[in-house]
């Protein structure tokens, strides 16, 4: 989703002017050259700013400490970066280094023989500066196959100033109080929730969460071994949407609007006080950051967990989001390994937290994060019963895909709760 980062997630470095213009033209794949060099081809999907001149300082790094290591990175973007990274899989033409988000879209790859088992390839030092719960979100069948980057939980981000001119003294604990000041912030003139709905996903975040709330931990964790939709919980969650989503809350063209892409983005609307609210992962920080007007982080950024939901059997305090990292193309030379376990490392995290305004995943390098917001992240994800990962992650890149599409198509009044559920079904029968 970066996403994410930015899926959901932001990611990697930049290019010459010389590897942009022929990567996809030719074999993505590095390797030995023959001359004892080895060239290494990364792809990431930070197009921008400080995340993608950290990537390429990182890799700049790592070849001086490695003589003989070139690292081309090429930027897509995110929205992007699924569909482009399958076809190079599936044509046997994939980069040697590509981001791995966990949950069925991993387990596919790892079923198909395209990704390299790193297990052995992290020293014991790293993997304990990581932690055992990042590591597992990356693994299949208790096999590491790729190296966490960040932490990535989601929540509902705010503007305490559009908060205090809605008269709005304190956040949301239940999903009540929220309707309560989606109803403040339109008295007083101001959008109340920004929705990049056009990429789909960020609206599916919002039936994430709730299948979150209405769900049982135990009905969540099945759909990773188990997947299907036929519990109630699943239907609830979608009439809790279309519940929600009648009271109009969302900004104006919504259906049109992208996730973070320009100031008219969702993460736009935020990062120049034209929305006052969006439910998105760990790295929407450093996403608004790159939209204000001095392209700093908004100093009057806020965060608070999805709200709880009145009767539900979720946890009040559980939390979705992801973990980012990357993997290692099956036909990848060592030093893809050697350069993630490099970019693993304390220094090069903190460097990473600081660049992308995010949670890095080496637990050592979490103490740099000073972004209030994060903080308030990182607090409720040590505190939280559980995490899951997104359901479109955890469900794999066809089903996660239908189920984005069934939730989009209830937003628009083109569908129903009922319809998300068959959507769902329908694709796990397809397989």
């Amino acid at each position: 989703m970066n996403r994410r980062s930015i899926p959901r997630l932001v990611t990697l470095g930049a290019v010459t002017a010389l590897a942009v213009g022929t990567l996809v033209g030719c074999s993505a794949g590095g390797g030995d050259t023959g001359d004892g060099s080895v060239n290494l081809t990364f792809w990431h999907n930070s197009t921008t700013g400080d995340g993608k001149a950290y990537w390429q300082q990182t890799a700049d790094d790592f070849e001086a400490e490695n003589p003989g290591v070139e690292i081309e990175i090429q930027a897509i973007q995110n929205e992007d970066m699924d569909g482009k990274l399958q076809t190079a899989l599936n044509s046997g033409d994939a980069p040697d280094i590509f981001m791995a988000r966990g949950g069925g879209k991993l387990a596919a790859v790892v079923e198909a023989g395209q990704v390299q088992d790193l297990t052995d390839a992290l020293s014991d030092d790293t993997k304990a500066a990581l932690g055992e719960a990042s590591l597992a979100a990356l693994s299949v069948d208790g096999k590491v196959y790729g190296v966490p980057s960040s932490v990535l939980p989601g929540g509902i981000y705010y503007s305490k100033d559009l908060f205090a001119q809605a008269g709005i003294t304190e956040v949301p604990t239940t999903f009540d109080e929220l309707g309560e000041d989606v109803d403040k912030l339109k008295a007083a003139g101001i959008a109340p929730i920004a929705l990049g709905a056009k990429d789909a996903w960020p609206a599916a975040h919002w039936y994430y969460f709730f299948v979150l709330r209405e769900c049982s931990q135990d009905v969540v964790a099945a759909l990773a071994t188990d997947p299907s939709f036929t519990d109630d919980c699943f239907l609830r969650a979608g009439e809790d949407l279309a519940d929600f989503a009648a009271t109009e809350p969302y900004n104006d063209g919504f259906l049109t609007t992208s996730a973070q892409q320009g100031a008219g983005s969702s993460a736009g609307l935020i990062a120049n006080h034209k929305a006052a609210m969006e439910l998105m992962g760990a790295w929407d920080p450093g996403v608004i950051a790159s939209l204000t007007p001095d392209e700093k982080p908004l100093a009057d950024l806020g965060w608070f967990p999805f709200p709880a939901v009145d009767g539900s059997e979720g946890g009040d305090g559980a939390m979705m989001g992801g973990v980012d990292g990357y993997s290692c193309h099956v036909d990848a030379p060592k030093e893809c390994a050697e350069f993630l376990e490099f970019a693993s490392q304390k220094q090069q995290q903190e460097g990473y937290a600081e660049a992308f305004v995010t949670l890095p995943a080496n637990k050592d390098a979490q103490s740099v994060v000073t972004d209030p917001a994060l903080q308030e992240v990182l607090a409720s994800y040590n505190d939280a019963p559980y995490v899951s990962v997104w359901l479109d992650t955890l469900l794999g890149q066809n089903v996660g895909n239908a189920l984005n599409v069934g939730v989009v198509d209830l937003l628009a009044g083109k569908g129903d709760a009922q319809g998300i559920v068959d959507a769902v079904e329908d694709a796990i029968k397809k397989g």
